[in-house]
C-alpha cells in the first residue's frame, strides 16, 4: 500500500527555511508562467495569429464573467490582472501536479526505527495546506488594498469599526470574523479538492496501474480547472463587495 503524507515532504533546508516538494512545484509553476509571458510578449500582433486568437478569446470570456459580477467593463479590466494571475497560477500548478513523474519520482529516506519512506521530488502545490493558506492570505489582503484604493481607507475601515450603535458595532465584529473565515474557506477548499484528487490517483495507480487511472486523470484535469475558476470568481465577488460603499 502506498504511503500518503498530508504534509508536504521537506527536501532540503536553506538558512533554516525548509524547502518542500510542494514549494518547488509552486516555483516551477511561477517560472513556467513567467517564461511563457516573456516568450509571447514580443509576438503580440495587431492582426492576431491562431494562438493569439485563442488567448484573446479566453481573456474576453473571462472579462465578460468578471463584468457580470462587478457591473462594469472598466472595473473588470481594472481588477483583471490580480484575478487573472490567481487563476493562471492555480490552474498551472494543478495541471503540473498530474504530469507523469510528479509524485512518482523521488528517493527513499530512513525514518525512526530504521524504516524507510518514499519522498517524491515534486508534489502538486495546492496539495500542501501551507501553499493554499499563503495564497488565500495574499488574495484577501490584496482585496483590502484594492478596496482602500477604490473608496478610501476611512470608508473601508468603517465597515469593520463602527461606533454608531451596538448593532453597527456587532456587525463590524462579524465582518472581521468573516475575513478570517474567507482565508480558511479559500485555503481548505482548494487544498481538500486537490489533495483528494492526488490520493485518488495514487490509490487507483496502485490497485490498477494499466488503463484504470486514465479516466481519473481526465477528471483531475477538469477538477483543476474548476477549482482555479472557483477561486478566481470568489475573488471577484469579494472585490465587488469590498469596493462598494455601504
Amino acid at each position: 500500500m502506498p504511503h500518503i503524507e498530508i504534509a508536504a515532504e521537506k527536501l532540503i533546508e536553506i538558512l533554516g527555511f525548509p524547502i518542500t516538494n510542494a514549494l518547488i512545484s509552486s516555483w516551477l509553476a511561477i517560472g513556467l508562467l513567467v517564461a511563457v509571458a516573456l516568450l509571447l510578449r514580443g509576438k503580440i500582433l495587431l492582426v492576431p495569429h491562431a494562438l493569439q486568437n485563442v488567448v484573446e478569446f479566453f481573456m474576453e470570456s473571462f472579462l465578460a464573467l468578471m463584468e457580470g459580477v462587478l457591473g462594469s467593463r472598466e472595473k473588470a479590466e481594472k481588477y483583471f490582472p490580480l484575478v487573472g494571475t490567481v487563476f493562471l497560477f492555480i490552474l498551472t500548478s494543478n495541471w503540473l501536479g498530474i504530469l507523469p513523474g510528479v509524485g512518482s519520482i523521488g528517493f527513499f529516506e530512513e525514518t525512526t526505527g530504521h524504516a524507510t519512506r518514499f519522498v517524491p521530488l515534486l508534489r502538486s502545490a495546492a496539495s500542501d495546506l501551507n501553499v493554499t493558506l499563503a495564497l488565500a492570505t495574499i488574495t484577501v489582503l490584496a482585496v483590502h488594498v484594492l478596496a482602500v484604493g477604490a473608496i478610501g481607507i476611512r470608508p473601508h475601515l468603517s465597515k469593520f469599526f463602527s461606533f454608531k450603535g451596538p448593532i453597527e458595532f456587532f456587525v463590524g465584529i462579524l465582518e472581521i470574523v468573516s475575513e478570517f473565515a474567507k482565508i480558511i474557506s479559500f485555503s481548505f477548499r482548494l487544498f481538500g479538492n486537490i489533495f483528494a484528487g492526488e490520493v485518488l490517483l495514487v490509490i487507483t495507480g496502485f490497485l490498477a496501474p494499466y488503463g484504470a487511472p486514465i479516466p481519473f486523470l481526465m477528471l483531475e484535469i477538469f477538477v483543476g480547472f474548476v477549482q482555479a475558476l472557483v477561486f478566481a470568481m470568489l475573488t471577484v465577488v469579494f472585490i465587488s463587495i469590498a469596493v462598494a460603499h455601504h
